[in-house]
Formats: C-alpha cells, structure tokens, sequence
C-alpha cells in the first residue's frame, strides 16, 4: 500500500510518518505540505490511501478531499487533524476514518486496517462486476445521442484517435465513440482482444499476418485487409497470445 500524508507542520508529518510506516500493509510513505503538492502527489503517484489534515497553509484539506470525490482517480482518505468538529463533514466527503492529533498508535493502525477491509472488498466487487462485463457478447457504445449494440465477435479491431474511438468491424463499417479505449477494453475478454499499441486493441481471431517492422516493432494485417503497427513493448504479449512463445 502506498500512502500520502498531508499536513504542513514538519513534526506532525514525522511523527504520522513514523506510525504509518510501522504497519505491515505499507510499502511507501509519501509527504505533502499543502493542497497544491498532495493534488499533484495523488495525480502523478496515484497513492492508495491520503492521510489529510483540514486547515493547511494554501488551502482546506476538507475541500481537497470532496475535489477528489469527483475526481477520475479516487484516493482512500482519513482526516487527521487537531479539530474534532468537522467529523460530520468528513464523513460527507467520504472519509473512511478522521483521527485527532496527537496520534495514537494503535488508532493509526486501526484507521489503516479499516481501509485495508474496505477497499478489499471493493477491490472484489470491482473485479466480479469486470469479469461479468467481459463474458457479456454484446459492447453497448455510445456515440454522439445514441447507444450501438455491438456484437463483440463483429469487431476486428479498435483505434484511438483525436480523441475518439474508432471500432472496425468485420464487416467494413465502423462505429465512432466519445469513449475512452480504456474503458471499452475493459469490457472486452483478454482472451480474444489484445492491446497491441497505445491506440489500438485488436480481436486476436482477426490478424491474418504478423510481419516485422522497424526498430524491432510488428505490424499486424487483419483480416478485412487492415494494417495495425504493434509497438515493441507489446511485441511479447502478442507473441505469447498467439502461440510464438
């Protein structure tokens, strides 16, 4: 578990540091002295759980806390602060846990445990409810006011560009959506689709030719006669799917 403490008071961030460290459960301790940095820590080093206090030199910890709640990238937060009124409050940004100052060990670790339970499950929730959207055969995709259902078995391959997805199907058309590629792979089993390039996802049961490229990457034809570039880090994911290693 990764863990981002936020407060801007030197020795409050050592002594939190300290007991955070201690638990078994964490693997790195990262430190923010104000809203700006732990916004910036929590979108580049996307931690796990934040520890947060309210009144920070630049800001309020209250209103950084209900930012992330609309956010893309969702961090478990615990208040820890000197001021026990904005329990309530907390709970409404959807805190798991809020701590006073001074911390106590055992109240630390407690706090951690709580997250560990918590995201365990949504962790499995979140894994059933992927797993079920792979097996379904049909992709619904939305593009422009309108909802396509798509045969999953229609599709050839899958390409971004300029900010939209385009599905290839196997019957010449294509389909344009405002989605990101991400999440209509996530819907798509691993075992037919592969991700081949940052911008393409191909149905492994349409690649007609695997040829070599340039600088050690591939280039795929598929079978509506489509050429698909696969980037070398994606090289041995390919190969491995399609039996070469």
């Amino acid at each position: 578990m990764k863990v981002l403490i936020v407060d801007d008071e030197p020795l409050a961030r050592e002594e939190l540091h300290y007991l955070v460290a201690d638990h078994p459960a964490v693997e790195e301790v990262l430190e923010a002295d104000g809203v700006a940095e732990a916004n910036t820590t929590v979108n580049n080093q996307k931690p796990d759980l934040v520890f947060l206090d309210i009144k920070l030199g630049d800001g309020n910890g209250m209103a950084l806390a209900k930012r992330w709640k609309r956010a893309s990238y969702q961090p478990a937060v615990i208040f820890a602060t000197a001021y026990d009124q904005y329990a309530l409050d907390a709970f409404e940004a959807d805190a798991l846990d809020y701590i006073l100052k001074p911390f106590d060990e055992d109240r630390v670790q407690e706090a951690i445990d709580r997250v560990l339970r918590v995201h365990g499950q949504k962790q499995v929730d979140e894994s059933v409810n992927r797993l079920s959207s792979q097996e379904n055969p049909r992709l619904s995709v939305m593009a422009e006011d309108l909802t396509i259902v798509i045969s999953k078995e229609e599709l050839c391959y899958l390409e971004a560009q300029s900010g939209n997805v385009y599905l290839h199907l196997i019957n010449g058309k294509e389909v344009v959506s405002r989605q990101t590629l991400t999440s209509l792979t996530e819907q798509l089993s691993t075992e037919q689709f592969l991700q081949v390039h940052r911008s393409y996802v191909v149905n492994l049961n349409q690649i007609s030719i695997l040829q070599p490229a340039t600088n050690h990457t591939y280039e795929l034809t598929m079978n509506n006669g489509d050429k698909v570039p696969v980037s070398r880090s994606f090289v041995g994911k390919l190969k491995v799917a399609l039996g070469l290693q």
